[in-house]
């Protein structure tokens, strides 16, 4: 369907990141979606079919965007796993909206799948490292991306244990030198 002039294509998404994000799949409320939009539950079902259609839609749009924003490099996984700490920290909506999915959607198999697609991606890129000797063989490369994006992530969904204030800051930074360090430990930088 093409754009109207007025985006209302972009208000809705808009309005269903946050929707998604504050209320996951079950939750969520296409009502609210099309108020908060500006515009009828109608349109909403004009420009995707289901409530799971769009959210898979704001999912892969939100999932690339974070790609995109901090690509995975195989040979400094420490200073990868900052990278993507510091960016679920400064995106909570966007690691929320993630979790989200991981709890009520079944992963789909099906070619063409964004999510599937950029983990696979994700998968190879690791797996071209290793057989190139800038990372561990004996690692499952299944495995070391889901323990550095674990360790990554931990503390941006830890919102009741992260102090408000001034002292966040500092927090903030020394939770950043764990995971580096975590990180650094399990998979060393590889120097040339």
């Amino acid at each position: 369907m093409a754009r109207e002039s007025n985006s209302t294509h972009d208000r809705i998404l808009a309005a269903a990141t946050t929707e998604f994000a504050e209320h996951g799949i079950a939750g969520a409320r296409i009502e609210r979606i099309a108020r908060s939009a500006q515009t009828s539950k109608e349109r909403v079902y004009a420009y995707f079919r289901s409530k799971d259609e769009l959210y898979r839609f704001v999912a892969a749009r939100e999932l690339e965007a974070m790609a995109t924003a901090v690509p995975l490099e195989p040979k400094d996984l420490p200073g990868y796993a900052v990278r993507l700490h510091d960016h679920a920290v400064e995106h909570p909506q966007r690691l929320r909206l993630m979790q989200w999915g991981q709890l009520e959607m079944a992963s789909d198999t099906a070619d063409g799948d964004p999510y599937q697609m950029i983990v696979q991606g994700k998968i190879e890129q690791l797996r071209r490292a290793q057989e190139a000797g800038q990372l561990e063989e004996s690692w499952d490369p299944a495995d070391v991306l889901v323990f550095v994006s674990q360790l990554a992530t931990s503390w941006a969904g830890q919102v009741d244990l992260v102090p408000a204030g001034p002292e966040r800051s500092a927090f903030l930074v020394s939770r950043r030198r764990a995971i580096e360090t975590a990180v650094q430990q399990l998979f060393p930088r590889h120097t040339d």
